[in-house]
């Protein structure tokens, strides 16, 4: 018997190996693999926590090519149209690029767990701030009970861009129905009567200092400096928090009225 080197032999076995592993994968390389979806695990949930509402600053036809081919996006576009027409650019179950550096309760890069929403808005780009129109605010209130309805997104969790990003971001801006909206059951709101009362006791006393409206702020989900300093960075914060549920002034000063509707949100 002529002498075989184990070297040899374990050569050759490998390469039988492979050979039966090409021949079994050449017949399934372009056969899709079979997959049994009938069964659900319970510990599950949507992706989707926030709803992040925009406008784009742009006319209706530059915002729909900037947020289609551009590097930015949204899930979904409201145009200034009448009626308006709504566009899903983004399926819900995939990332937009809409929220950039963001965050909220301290949860940070929101892209991965929102729905962005951008309307047709020119925002203030034109000197003065241009109002929504009462069809965009039609279109836009089935929309979003739909998406929170789905997703279970509570009413903290339906943010304006501003809230997210408060040293860089505007949008929607301070005409934005946000109370409407609430009304609607589509967001947080404050207890006015609450509101009421405190405001007529800070009215008598001294105002808190900064760290107490940066904790405020803090306890409401905004990305505030707790250095106990009424710095720039402290301001822009404040003036986010005036623009969604004070519009009338947000001015960034830290005020009794801004203080007792701190007082009266939980």
């Amino acid at each position: 018997m002529r002498y075989i080197a184990p070297r040899a032999v374990a050569r050759a076995a490998a390469a039988l190996a492979a050979a039966g592993l090409a021949l079994l994968l050449s017949g399934c390389a372009t056969g899709p693999v079979p997959i049994d979806r009938s069964v659900h695990a319970v510990s599950q949930d949507s992706r989707v926590r926030y709803v992040v509402l925009h406008y784009t600053a742009l006319p209706a036809a530059e915002s729909l090519h900037v947020l289609s081919t551009q590097d930015v996006s949204a899930h979904y576009l409201i145009t200034d149209a009448n009626p308006p027409h709504v566009y899903q650019l983004v399926p819900e179950t995939r990332r937009a690029w809409h929220a950039g550096d963001s965050s909220w309760y301290g949860e940070i890069s929101l892209n991965d767990s929102s729905v962005g929403i951008e309307i047709v808005n020119l925002g203030n780009s034109t000197g003065t701030w241009q109002p929504f129109t009462p069809g965009q605010i039609k279109m836009l209130i089935p929309l979003l009970r739909d998406i929170v309805q789905r997703n279970g997104v509570e009413p903290q969790n339906i943010v304006a861009h501003s809230d997210i990003a408060p040293q860089r971001k505007l949008d929607p801006g301070p005409l934005f129905p946000w109370h409407l909206l609430a009304r609607q059951g589509l967001g947080r709101w404050y207890d006015e009567a609450v509101e009421t009362a405190a405001l007529a006791q800070l009215q008598t006393g001294p105002l808190p200092e900064a760290s107490w409206f940066q904790q405020q702020l803090h306890r409401l989900g905004y990305d505030c400096p707790q250095d106990g300093q009424m710095t720039p960075a402290t301001r822009r914060v404040i003036a986010a928090f005036q623009m969604h549920y004070r519009p009338s002034n947000y001015d960034g000063m830290p005020d009794a009225q801004t203080a007792a509707i701190m007082m009266a949100m939980k």
